[in-house]
């Protein structure tokens, strides 16, 4: 496990986030994202969470809805690493992979492109 002070984990967590490509990006609508440090209880090793409907399931009838969210899990990223590159390939993996659910792509195909 390596230690990455909250500070800096977000800045890897920007860096990601900057690293979407601008095509996807810019269809990101209604959508934020936040850094915690721990997972919920009920999954502690989450490294990511995306919840919110997904732009495949939003209709006519999406309107006044709150945000969707995508999460970004800091202690258990930090428990898998042991260096800082494997820290920012392991967020890139899940900020991608949250992005992912929002556009409705499911873990299965996921883990197919290698973002699991």
């Amino acid at each position: 496990m390596i230690d990455v002070d909250p500070d800096r984990f977000e800045e890897l967590v920007t860096a990601a986030l900057a690293d979407v490509p601008a095509e996807l990006a810019d269809r990101l609508d209604n959508v934020v994202l936040f850094i915690e440090d721990d997972a919920p209880p009920e999954d502690p090793h989450l490294l990511g969470l995306y919840d919110g409907i997904p732009l495949t399931e939003r209709d006519s009838t999406y309107a006044g809805v709150v945000p969707d969210r995508i999460f970004v899990y800091r202690n258990p990223t930090l428990a898998i690493c042991e260096t800082e590159e494997d820290v920012v390939e392991e967020v890139r993996i899940t900020v991608v992979h949250e992005i992912a659910h929002f556009f409705g792509i499911d873990d299965a195909r996921l883990h197919e492109l290698g973002y699991a």
